[in-house]
């Protein structure tokens, strides 16, 4: 794994005042919309995941008003209208974990089970059908990943997959993980690869949200027919560090 780059960024009192106002706003509406999920378990999923995109909604509403901090996406006709996919996105933060869902959807997402152990948030969490593995058994996690993998892809759903496996620093590179390829082989879905540079707005690890445009690409439909996966992720792979360096260029000549 490359080094990160060193950040220059300063933080301002508009800075800290608009993330700590953005941080309470976290914590009483995860609180609120969990209980309201949970409160609803009996409904269909469809009317529990719509109750999860309004928070998701007024959440990134709240990030751009307190903290100034918005997005742009490049490539929405990249993605399937039709049938689902599975998203190679890369990972810098947590903007992705649910900004994602506002312009790919219906969705689920891999992630990790000690998450749906937070109290209301992780515990309505598992009501949507999440992709929940134990990272420290590989071998069942990838298992997992296959099988409840193919079937939230049969039933509609889009499957996002961070392979890098945890946030990396902008600069950084972490070699992709299988998973995700391995599953669009057994599968037969194809793959989406998605690039985007929310970790120099809002760093992983960091309480502090600055202002900014978040510059989302995503890459044409990656077939898996007749593929095999380590070809699938490489594609993939090469498809996500080429745009990082384009948005990487274009916010600095910007």
């Amino acid at each position: 794994m490359t080094q990160p780059r060193t950040s220059s960024r300063q933080a301002d009192f508009r800075v800290y005042l608009g993330s700590t106002l953005l941080f309470i706003y976290i914590v009483f509406s995860t609180l609120i919309v969990g209980v309201a999920i949970l409160g609803g378990f009996f409904l269909p999923f469809p009317m529990r995941y719509k109750i999860a995109d309004i928070w998701i909604d007024c959440l990134l509403f709240m990030l751009k008003l307190c903290c100034g901090l918005s997005y742009e996406v490049e490539g929405l006709e990249n993605i399937p209208r039709d049938s689902a996919a599975i998203i190679l996105s890369k990972h810098q933060s947590a903007w992705e974990t649910v900004a994602l869902r506002q312009f790919i959807f219906p969705q689920t997402a891999v992630l990790k089970k000690s998450l749906l152990q937070i109290p209301f948030g992780g515990w309505a969490l598992a009501t949507l059908k999440p992709i929940a593995i134990d990272r420290q058994n590989q071998k069942e996690a990838l298992k997992m990943l296959i099988d409840q993998g193919i079937q939230r892809l049969q039933e509609g759903l889009f499957v996002v997959v961070f392979p890098e496996g945890t946030r990396v620093a902008p600069g950084a590179h972490k070699k992709f993980n299988a998973g995700g390829a391995m599953l669009a082989q057994k599968s037969g879905f194809p793959v989406i690869p998605l690039a985007h540079n929310a970790g120099e707005y809002w760093p992983r690890n960091s309480f502090l949200k600055y202002p900014g445009v978040i510059k989302v690409k995503i890459g044409p439909v990656i077939s898996s027919i007749d593929k095999k996966s380590k070809d699938i992720n490489a594609e993939a792979e090469a498809w996500i560090n080429k745009a990082m360096l384009e948005i990487d260029a274009e916010r600095m000549a910007g």
